[in-house]
């Protein structure tokens, strides 16, 4: 077996001619544009099974440098911070802590169902940990992080189940938020936005007519998306030295939401990118590069050796997810156009990751109009509430499987 390993630039291409794919392909595909499927996601697999091939049938490994891909991850959660106010923060308090408790309830229901279905199907309980909220909604990071503790329990491949398990769940995470998002815009008969109000992307923007997309606009973003980062990188550095695990894109969102409410008071002539075509543009173009490299990075033959008892927790942990999304979430979000937006969301963050639900949110607010609280209420949930929450939780699962 052999191994090419292309370099950032060729990836970063690659990248790139692979979102171009997804795009040419849901605009030929009918269905994929029905169901909302994000444009990076059917991209992306594509590549996946295109590699998967070339592994099997060529005898050769692609392997592809990512570290561009987390920085495009800090870009995409500046921007979200960059496009909040204050005053949908302070309107979105209620909803906002209600999505919090049903997040972390989900959370034990993740890991019970998890649990129940491993020990029904004859494996260790442990392993329903792993294929719960350790690799789902916890993602990649979480499962390699607690795999060590899974292997004390006796698992000697913990870390590649939690791989695996968290891999499948962003295949499917990316899939199911688009079609639950249909069936309840179709179900409930709900009103979204005419033609003309439609985004072009996932976050709002304003000002359309005076606010063109140019060169000066483009580089305005950057430099301050650069700032946000600096100020972010370095309050990341305290965090770390204080020893709490913190993802650098946390602080990095945090500083833009505190700047975004800051400056433009302070300085009202100053030209600041909040919900501006410019800013909604650097997002796109950030997550879409984003999913892209991640999904066409997957080595599906890991995935084919370890996929036996983890696609039935797996398909029990979608159907679970599902029930959730649209007989409680749905229902107590408000039952409305945002809370559908919102419920395709949470179905890529509680099977796959935060980027993946802003994903799906984009494809549904790009098709219908757009859906601005969506965007604010569950970055904030998932990336800066469900971390802490979550180690806890998988603690004492795990020392109950373990008594």
């Amino acid at each position: 077996m052999s191994i090419f390993q292309a370099d950032s630039f060729l990836t970063i291409t690659l990248a790139i001619v692979v979102l171009f794919s997804g795009v040419h392909l849901n605009r030929r595909v009918g269905l994929l544009r029905k169901y909302n499927i994000p444009e990076p996601v059917t991209g992306g697999l594509l590549a996946a099974a295109v590699v998967g091939v070339i592994y099997f049938v060529g005898g050769i490994e692609v392997s592809f440098t990512l570290n561009a891909r987390d920085q495009l991850l800090v870009y995409f959660f500046t921007c979200i911070g960059l496009n909040a106010r204050c005053s949908d923060l302070i309107k979105s308090g209620r909803p906002l802590i209600i999505l919090l408790i049903l997040t972390l309830g989900f959370i034990v229901i993740q890991d019970v169902v998890g649990i129940l279905t491993a020990k029904s199907i004859g494996q260790h309980p442990a392993i329903g940990v792993l294929a719960g909220s350790m690799s789902l909604i916890g993602g990649h990071g979480t499962a390699i992080a607690w795999a060590p503790e899974v292997n004390k329990l006796g698992i000697e491949n913990a870390l590649e189940i939690g791989i695996a398990s968290a891999t499948l769940g962003l295949i499917v995470a990316s899939l199911i938020g688009g079609p639950i998002s249909k069936f309840l815009i179709s179900r409930n008969k709900l009103v979204f936005l005419q033609e003309a109000e439609k985004p072009l992307a996932g976050l709002a923007h304003e000002g359309e007519d005076e606010k063109e997309v140019n060169h000066f606009s483009l580089m305005q973003v950057i430099l301050v998306m650069h700032i946000c980062m600096i100020i972010g990188y370095v309050a990341h550095q305290q965090i770390l030295a204080m020893n709490f695990s913190l993802p650098l894109f946390v602080p990095c969102l945090l500083v833009g939401i505190f700047l975004t409410n800051t400056v433009p008071h302070l300085f009202p002539r100053l030209a600041w990118p909040t919900r501006t075509k410019a800013l909604a543009v650097v997002s796109d173009f950030s997550l879409g590069l984003f999913l892209a490299m991640t999904l066409m990075s997957m080595k599906l033959w890991e995935l084919a050796s370890l996929a036996g008892p983890l696609l039935v927790i797996l398909a029990v942990q979608t159907v679970v997810a599902f029930v959730f999304i649209v007989f409680v979430l749905f229902k107590l979000m408000g039952k409305d156009y945002e809370a559908a937006v919102l419920s395709a969301g949470f179905g890529g963050f509680a099977l796959g990751a935060t980027p993946v639900a802003i994903a799906n949110m984009t494809a549904v607010t790009k098709a219908h109009g757009s859906a601005p609280m969506a965007f604010i209420m569950l970055p904030l949930v998932g990336a800066f509430f469900v971390d802490v929450t979550n180690a806890f939780i998988i603690r004492f699962a795990l020392q109950w499987c373990g008594g």
